[in-house]
């Protein structure tokens, strides 16, 4: 609850600077992340913008370092950015993963409206917002992330997420937890090294239509498996999108694992042009649920549909 912090080396701090506090649970080991603002100064102490909430006892070696997001709100609402770049140079910055930074970084905010920005080279996402509602993100380019491209965060309601282009992330579109009502189309999302989109842990009544997902490196729509009954992804509709070249020799074009259920694949091209390997254009994990697969177009595959359930 202190509201000062004293460095061992404060030469490459000072008053203004965003900083990244990290520290381990003296009970448990987990990781804290705390950013914040210096606000004040006296020799190598610093006065913080809002105090600790956490324990940052020395015995557990905390550090200080200055990475943080680019352009970053919490608690505000009506916000519009527009036709700006945004540039992490992540080759000379430190790993800050999405639930904490990014080239754009929002939580508890309503009613963003980004257009015409591009996120690129960031040692973590390209644009994230956690537990924000009505946020529009529209005509953006986000690539060469290290993560997500396009993150709609924790509890975010009605993201609509349009007409945009995420490339060369690890990620291409990620809904994060209970991300509910939004809609996701028209965005074309190509060579992200693991997945084009991945949707899961309570992602309900999302609508993502008329994307083009192209090349991914290992699925390119993953249904994540999240830890079983009550927490999948379910009430979605996938309709109307373009999935081509997805993964290596024994990629997949749409994984469904774990129990999801309950979801709408429909009018989907699934395709593949470099030759069938082992590659599968749907696969239904062993687990998975009712979920409803219509009219799908699905071409150039060693297995169309891989139904585990049945093996």
């Amino acid at each position: 609850y202190d509201q000062e912090i004293t460095l061992s080396d404060a030469s490459d701090f000072d008053v203004g600077d965003g900083i990244c506090l990290r520290t381990k649970d003296v009970d448990t080991g987990a990781v804290h992340v705390v950013k914040r603002t210096l606000v004040a100064r006296s020799g190598n102490r610093f006065k913080l913008d809002k105090a600790l909430r956490d324990n940052f006892w020395t015995e557990k070696e905390p550090t200080v370092t200055s990475v943080f997001p680019l352009l970053t709100a919490e608690f505000m609402n009506d916000i519009a950015i527009e036709n700006i770049a945004l540039d992490g140079n992540k080759e000379n910055n430190a790993y800050l993963d999405g639930n904490y930074g990014g080239c754009i970084w929002f939580q508890d905010c309503s009613r963003i409206s980004m257009r015409g920005v591009t996120a690129r080279n960031n040692n973590g996402d390209g644009i994230s917002w956690q537990i924000c509602h009505d946020v529009v993100v529209e005509e953006c380019h986000s690539y060469d992330n290290k993560d997500l491209g396009l993150h709609p965060g924790s509890g975010s309601q009605r993201p609509l997420i349009r007409n945009n282009h995420s490339e060369r992330n690890g990620i291409g579109i990620f809904f994060c937890w209970g991300v509910k009502y939004g809609l996701a189309e028209k965005n074309r999302i190509e060579d992200n090294r693991d997945y084009g989109i991945s949707i899961g842990h309570r992602d309900s009544e999302n609508l993502v239509r008329d994307n083009d997902v192209l090349r991914s490196g290992k699925a390119g729509v993953l249904f994540r498996p999240e830890r079983g009954e009550g927490f999948t992804a379910q009430g979605n509709r996938f309709e109307n999108n373009r999935i081509i070249d997805s993964g290596a020799e024994d990629g997949v074009g749409i994984d469904v694992q774990g129990v999801t259920a309950s979801n709408i694949v429909a009018r989907n091209t699934v395709k593949e042009t470099r030759g069938p390997a082992s590659r599968i254009g749907i696969r239904l994990g062993n687990e998975t649920g009712e979920n409803e697969l219509t009219d799908n177009r699905i071409e150039g595959y060693s297995v169309p549909i891989q139904d585990l359930r049945k093996a």
